[in-house]
């Protein structure tokens, strides 16, 4: 699910292209009775459907719209939950109460009362309020919770029984802040790892998908007599469907698996999620051989509510809706006739809540499409006891402890389980009486080892103490080692004045979420070149090294394992970096195997095991122990001169990543590439570019005529779904001449003023952001560039960094 901080204005560029698209494609032919018959132990209760069918008699047609519509918080106001009669409600990935990052339980609580009070004034039934979170490896939006290891980790483990516990814990935390519903388990299989999304997947074997679907929901809802009771929470089994399988692993893409494929690889996980008590199933973004998914009623409705006999509730993703063709963020009857019953609306939701009453008055709805929605919708509710049970700050469990020791064990135990030993020297366990140096960008970093979906939506902008009660790994070998009587020396760089017994060296990816982290391959694009060189460089000084790797995904790495004396596959751990001091130093031995295939080559993917020409570097399940040894041989290692950047930086260190390129023009020299020294255009001379020593790239218009500078690709790029979720454009710069004219800031053909703001910037760097949604009128799934300065007049300037990033503050288009 898309969770950014998201705008008021958020109608994504992807849908602005789409309105104007061609009717939906006609998707391929389903066979319901080929997919699994699930058997939920739930089942309808007499009483409770004429309860319901009582209400859907009382309730007027605004009511019932009310009910099916889901705003993200920021967009909302309690007094407004009333007036619209809403039922459901969510906040997004770095979103919190008043917008404090910092936001305590009892803020939660608070914010959580006054919502669900205020719709119980809203509508005549009493029909209570449900709120719902991203708590997808704890409760990992809030301050202080317990952040579990993502789930690429906990598939490693191969412990089902250990996964209700984290469920369990999971709900815990969520019911502490006054909340009733958990958009989580994730349980795609993901299939191609240059997927961003890898991380969130338990592995590319279905086996494992199914086994932890079933022990998730468990754990979140409970079971029997604890079903739903007062220490669980609703849980949500998605991305239905095929969200692992899309074409090159990019996200919200298409999949072009066959129905068999989508039943055999895709499907097992919601059969046992349903087969466990499941009750809310959300809906994909990706399309299926073109259709997407919230569009196809046949997998939707026949299948999922007719086949499988889902009869809960289906949950859309964020603003999914609106990339429909024919539809738009605030009008999309297409989906609900589809089978969707809550549309995840979190900006649009007036135009949406407007548009669907006109729409059902005019049959476009069909009155019994809408309250078999509402009918479900209140299913969920009495279910989960919410018309028996008090307010949120009077429950049982609200306010309490988050972040306890005994959720913290457990934890800490999962860490310790998912580690997976690659390569081992006899350099294990290392003696914590010893002189240990730990080393590297991820050794005394929790944000990185926590990835995204970390406080925030893309994990991006934590530090320590955003995460409080948190261990680093740097942080739990020193306990260990000090208790030992042996010494820590940390140094990042691995710079120390006193030879080590022994080095950990602790590197990797750093955080992302959704399409941020979609690559073109499985190679390391952060600190490849500087870990490598640091592991060599301490193996040249006499030093055995073991390598500690973070990563949402297996990865080509051959050199560093050949350079390392033992190679440990760490994942995305959480808040219990203790974990792995536990392992490492020897108190627990390796028990991790792969969950996904290990790759020998950067391009090597798709690579699952039962492939026909299935060739990993290290297979399916395999995985070293203390118990268990083996001699990891010298790997082969492919020459690789990419310059690899994070994915969403253009321009930084003073130079341009991922194929991007600088160029200036003007009326006379439309185009002329900048190739790293000075560059000036002929003609007017209007534009002139250079290097500073900073790395900065300074520019310098001299107003003779217009002109602009511009960064952008060989062929047009795709930055739609960004848009979608509401990224922006953050362009650092300083102002050393203000300008004598009007200045727009632009992607493509779209531009906005920023004349003001340049004016007003002082002497020093300063960031100037748009979001995407800004730029609208150009279509960002082809647009030339992705940056474009231009002025008439003069203006000088030093431009630092140009990225996307996360939106923050209210998201709204700069204003001059």
């Amino acid at each position: 699910m898309t969770r950014a901080l998201k705008t008021p204005l958020a109608l994504s560029a992807a849908v602005i292209g789409l309105l104007a698209a061609p009717a939906i494609a006609a998707a391929p032919q389903v066979h319901p009775e080929k997919w699994p018959a699930s058997h939920s132990p739930v089942g309808l209760d007499t009483a409770t459907e004429a309860k319901i069918t009582a209400l859907l008699k009382q309730m007027s047609l605004e009511e019932k719209v009310g009910q099916v519509i889901q705003p993200e918080i920021r967009s909302i106001t309690p007094d407004e939950v009333a007036h619209y009669h809403i039922g459901t409600i969510e906040n997004g990935g770095g979103s919190w109460p008043q917008q404090n990052k910092h936001a305590t339980v009892a803020d939660w609580v608070k914010l959580s009362d006054a919502y669900y009070q205020a719709a119980l004034k809203g509508n005549r039934q009493g029909v209570p309020l449900l709120w719902a979170t991203d708590a997808v490896h704890g409760d990992n939006n809030v301050f202080g919770a317990t952040l579990f290891p993502h789930n690429i980790g906990l598939g490693a483990m191969h412990d089902p029984a250990l996964m209700e516990k984290i469920g369990a814990a999971t709900a815990e935390e969520v019911r502490a802040t006054g909340l009733d519903w958990a958009f989580a388990p994730t349980i795609a299989v993901a299939r191609d790892d240059r997927w961003g999304r890898t991380y969130e997947s338990y592995s590319e074997d279905p086996k494992i998908v199914k086994a932890y679907a079933a022990a998730m929901v468990k754990g979140l809802e409970g079971e029997g007599p604890t079903f739903l009771d007062q220490n669980h929470v609703i849980a949500t089994a998605k991305h239905f469907l095929g969200d692992g399988s899309t074409d090159g692993g990019r996200d919200q893409g298409d999949s072009l698996a066959s129905e068999d494929d989508l039943i055999r690889l895709h499907a097992q996980g919601y059969a046992a999620a349903i087969d466990a008590g499941v009750q809310s199933v959300m809906a994909s973004y990706n399309s299926w051989h073109g259709v997407k998914m919230h569009a196809n009623k046949a997998l939707l409705t026949d299948v999922l509510k007719g086949r499988m006999g889902f009869d809960g509730m289906i949950m859309g993703d964020w603003n999914a809706h609106g990339q429909i063709p024919g539809c738009s963020n605030g009008d999309c009857p297409i989906a609900f006739n589809a089978g969707l019953d809550v549309f995840n609306a979190p900006t649009d939701w007036k135009a949406l809540y407007g548009n669907m009453i006109k729409e059902v008055k005019a049959g476009t709805i069909p009155q019994s499409r809408l309250d078999d929605a509402v009918r479900r919708v209140l299913r969920v509710k009495f279910r989960a006891h919410l018309f028996d049970e008090p307010s949120p700050a009077s429950r049982p469990g609200a306010g309490g402890a988050i972040g306890t020791p005994e959720h913290r064990a457990i934890a800490r135990q999962a860490v310790a389980e998912s580690l997976v030993l690659l390569k081992n020297d006899g350099i294990l366990p290392l003696k914590p009486s010893a002189r240990i140096l730990i080393a590297g960008d991820g050794a005394d970093n929790i944000a990185m080892q926590s990835g995204g979906w970390t406080s925030s939506w893309q994990g991006t902008d934590n530090t320590a103490a955003d995460l409080p009660g948190a261990t680093s790994i740097y942080q739990g070998l020193k306990a260990q080692i000090d208790a030992a009587g042996g010494q820590a020396l940390y140094s990042p760089d691995g710079v120390t004045p006193t030879k080590p017994d022994a080095a950990i060296i602790i590197f990797g990816e750093t955080p992302y979420a959704e399409f941020m982290g979609d690559q073109p391959d499985v190679a390391l694009h952060h600190d490849n070149a500087e870990s490598l060189a640091l592991l060599k460089k301490l193996k040249s000084e006499g030093v055995p090294v073991v390598a500690v790797l973070l990563s949402g995904r297996p990865l080509y790495v051959n050199p560093q394992i050949n350079a390392a004396d033992a190679f440990v596959a760490a994942w995305l751990p959480g808040s219990e970096g203790e974990g792995v001091a536990d392992v490492l130093l020897g108190h627990k031995d390796f028990t991790g195997r792969l969950a996904f295939s290990w790759p020998k080559r950067p391009n090597q993917t798709p690579l699952n095991v039962g492939d026909a020409t299935y060739d990993p570097q290290f297979a399916y399940g395999y995985g070293l122990s203390y118990a268990q040894p083996a001699e990891t041989p010298q790997l082969p290692e492919v020459a690789d001169t990419t310059k690899y950047g994070e994915k969403n930086v253009y321009y930084t260190k003073g130079d341009v990543w991922n194929g991007y390129k600088v160029s200036i023009g003007d009326a006379n020299a439309p185009h002329m590439d900048y190739v790293g020294t000075r560059t000036t255009l002929y003609g007017h001379a209007s534009l002139m570019v250079e290097p500073q020593a900073d790395g900065a790239l300074h520019a310098v218009w001299n107003g003779k005529s217009d002109a602009w500078l511009e960064i952008g690709a060989d062929q047009p790029s795709d930055i739609a779904r960004e848009a979608n979720g509401a990224m922006m454009l953050a362009v650092t710069l300083r102002v050393n001449a203000a300008p004598s004219s009007g200045v727009t800031l632009g992607v493509g053909s779209a531009s906005l003023s920023i004349t003001a703001r340049l004016k007003a910037a002082g002497t020093g760097y300063v960031q100037i952001a748009a979001p995407l949604s800004c730029f609208k009128s150009q279509d960002l799934s082809k647009t030339p560039t992705v940056l474009r300065l231009d002025t008439a007049g003069t203006l000088d300037i030093a431009i630092s960094d140009v990225r996307l990033t996360e939106a923050q503050g209210d998201g709204a288009c700069p204003a001059d």
